[in-house]
């Protein structure tokens, strides 16, 4: 590194200390704008980076002083850069997390020690780096300092872990919980909460709130969170827990978010299941019915620990043959290590044939597990199947098989799990078999011909058979749709649109409104994909399902603008917050939103509230305007109010235009929900080549707000013109 960078790069480290000092000592008056926001997010980005680099510099310091190194010139210069890099990036990590830090949801004792602790490496790494060549830094005070510095290191990476992934992420693998019995595990406390704690807490618990939810216990998963009650027990399709999990992954909201490890259906089902059942935190699984759909599914995850394998009493099969028989669609592996059992995998049933299932003739003794699944198995072939003496479990689900043809496999004395789920089976058929199969435990049944009734039947009929009918949608607990989707690229237009609106999920029939009125599911008219609009419109839709609660309503708000300007400039400065685009905001295509986490809101909203909102525009082709249009953000409860007035003039001299019309938007009366509108109005038509709208923000908030005779903040972030 030159000198000349090297002594810029050594100012930068005092002025960042002294001004995380400041960031510090102010913490509680900081206010970080939206862009700022973003900066703060790259925080656990770039967090690795000077934790290596100070790592390898902090071990090089601890050796500095050996004879060998602290002649070597190389080594020194290397040193003193690595530190120097590594200091400048632990600095500007802390900015960035101190930044984050004042985001919601981030609170506790865990984000203190992580940010004090990363705090410290700055400053001690920072004067390591400034005072190494002092006379009085010898070895001794060397080695303290690096080890100081190295215990900052670990301390702040190990609360960093867990903001990020919850108190146990690192242990969880190595402490193991003694295996609960069935009859003693608890439906929520063994299979509901040890979901949340995998999937859920990381981002719910008592030092990372977001959305002001914690998963941890069961005062807080009833209080809810920001957005409401997280579950409304006994009712599963209205509960915000389920609304969530199943959005669409590349819709925002969707729990876990993107990038997170997702639940599996498995985990789904037993959270629906569980929520179904009136969400009772106290029950145990034993007190469920004995076919209640979460009792079976949950039983799987108690059954006993094997504490001792299990032995077989025929001779491992010889490895050439195995080794021959195994092919690119068909898999066989020891059942364990050491194992003379062998389990069997068919892949690609275009390549299977009842051929494939005689070849294994050889192995006749030693199939313990043969996985058929999906595969074009028919009765026939089921005769081939006889022939593995010694089979334990049978994979046959969604097969072509019937329960006619399973009369082959009653000679399996060994049989004990028997899957037939998605096959043609039928109760007639299948009831006078049972009694034939004298090993079999389970049978898994779901998604055949077979009824509740019948099932019941068939357990009732074999006590000691377990029957698995999975969760069956009766169309009695239907769940709401999420609403319709908009999929234009953008809603604002100069030619005739045609308006593109979906849903994730098929079949869906949309309806719609173009008047104002709220869409129903018998009179509003079926959107069909042939909607033009020529004039801004709002489109208000719901989406409908047979065996599905209609969706909330999805509005959306399509805006014409006809002309573009070919110059713009803002005479007056925008709110030091709300810069945006600058003028070039207003005619950009980019629409806001109302979510601050949002990029939209902190670069598409331009505000102003000291004075006049000001836009002059040129165009070098006069148009015939009779309409002007403001896309703005009414948020009451925070003070963002509609404009006072707007003001429009106009001319053909940038210097002698004259006042075309003014309006005056309604100024709410008392608190209401936040909305996002377009105020302005239609006028005479005018030919103008210059234009300039003057939108003037509310002076005195009204008597009935919090923050009564305050100037109103101003957001637009759109003009329509025509």
């Amino acid at each position: 590194m030159n000198r000349k960078a090297k002594n810029i790069a050594e100012q930068v480290v005092i002025v960042s200390n002294i001004f995380i000092v400041f960031l510090l000592l102010f913490e509680s008056k900081l206010v970080v704008p939206g862009w700022l926001q973003s900066v703060g997010r790259m925080h656990p980005l770039l967090l690795h980076f000077p934790i290596v680099i100070l790592f390898l510099a902090l071990g090089m310091e601890f050796f500095r002083f050996k004879p060998a190194y602290f002649t070597n010139e190389f080594y020194r210069n290397f040193l003193n850069n690595l530190l120097l890099v590594g200091t400048l990036s632990a600095e500007l990590t802390v900015i960035m997390g101190l930044f984050l830090s004042k985001e919601p949801g981030y609170s506790g004792e865990v984000l203190q020690w992580h940010k004090w602790s990363g705090v410290g490496i700055v400053f001690t790494v920072s004067l390591i780096y400034l005072f190494r060549n002092a006379i009085w830094y010898q070895a001794p005070v060397a080695k303290v300092a690096a080890v100081v510095s190295g215990l900052f290191l670990v301390v702040a990476g190990h609360y960093g872990s867990v903001l990020t992934h919850g108190e146990n992420f690192i242990t969880s693998p190595i402490i193991k919980l003694a295996p609960v019995a069935l009859e003693q595990a608890v439906v929520f406390n063994d299979v509901i909460q040890p979901i949340l704690e995998q999937k859920c807490v990381s981002c719910h618990n008592s030092e990372k709130l977001k959305g002001e939810l914690m998963l941890t216990d069961r005062e807080s998963i009833l209080k809810g969170g920001k957005t409401g009650k997280l579950i409304v027990p006994g009712k599963p399709e209205i509960s915000l827990l389920l609304q969530r999990i199943h959005l669409p992954l590349d819709e925002k909201k969707h729990m876990p978010p993107t990038g997170k490890v997702q639940l599996s259906p498995q985990e789904i089902m037993l959270l629906s299941l569980w929520v179904k059942g009136n969400a009772d935190f106290t029950k145990k699984a034993t007190d469920l019915p004995p076919n209640d759909s979460l009792r079976l599914i949950a039983t799987s995850l108690f059954l006993p620990v094997q504490t001792t394998e299990e032995t077989f009493d025929f001779a491992a099969a010889d490895e050439e043959t195995v080794k021959k028989l195994t092919t690119e669609y068909r898999t066989i592996a020891p059942l364990a290590r050491e194992s003379p059992a062998l389990s069997v995998n068919f892949y690609n049933k275009n390549e299977f044939a009842a051929k494939k299932l005689e070849e294994l003739s050889e192995l006749k003794k030693q199939v313990v597990f043969l996985n058929l699944a999906k595969m074009p198995v028919k009765d026939a072939d089921l005769r081939n199947i006889s022939q593995f003496e010694n089979l334990q479990k049978l994979d046959l689900n969604f097969t072509d098989i019937t329960a006619n043809g399973l009369k082959e496999l009653t000679s399996l004395k060994q049989l004990k799990s028997l899957s037939i789920s998605g096959t043609k089976v039928n109760f007639k058929e299948l009831q006078p078999l049972m009694k034939a199969f004298k090993s079999l435990k389970t049978v898994s049944v779901w998604e055949t011909e077979l009824t509740p009734s019948e099932i019941q039947q068939l357990q009732k009929g074999n006590p000691g058979v377990q029957f698995i009918a999975g969760f069956r949608d009766d169309g009695s607990n239907p769940i709401k749709l999420n609403p319709p989707q908009v999929k234009n690229s953008s809603t604002i237009f100069n030619q005739p649109l045609l308006v593109q609106l979906s849903h994730p999920v098929k079949g869906v029939q949309i309806r719609y409104t173009t008047d104002g009125t709220e869409p129903d599911s018998v009179k509003s008219p079926i959107f069909n994909n042939q909607t033009l609009l020529k004039e801004s419109t709002t489109i208000r839709a719901k989406a409908y399902k047979t065996g599905w609660f209609g969706s909330d309503e999805a509005s959306f708000d399509f805006y014409k603008n006809s002309y573009k300007p070919d110059s713009v400039n803002l005479p007056l400065p925008l709110n030091r917050v709300h810069q945006a685009a600058g003028a070039n905001t207003f005619f950009d295509g980019r629409l806001g939103t109302f979510n601050a986490n949002s990029p939209a809101w902190a670069n598409n909203w331009a505000g102003v509230r000291n004075n006049d909102l000001i836009l002059v525009s040129e165009f070098k082709t006069p148009i015939l305007l009779s309409s002007v249009g403001l896309r703005i953000m009414e948020e009451v409860e925070t003070g963002i109010f509609p404009p006072e007035s707007i003001e429009v003039w106009g001319g053909a001299d940038k210097t002698k235009m004259k006042l075309i019309a003014t309006f005056k938007p309604s100024i709410p009366s008392k608190m209401r929900t936040h909305l996002l509108a377009a105020v302005g109005g239609k006028f005479k038509p005018q030919t103008v080549s210059y234009l300039k709208i003057v939108a003037k923000p509310l002076q005195k908030i009204p008597e009935w707000h919090g923050s009564k005779g305050k100037t109103a903040l101003l957001l637009v972030d759109e003009m329509f013109l025509n």
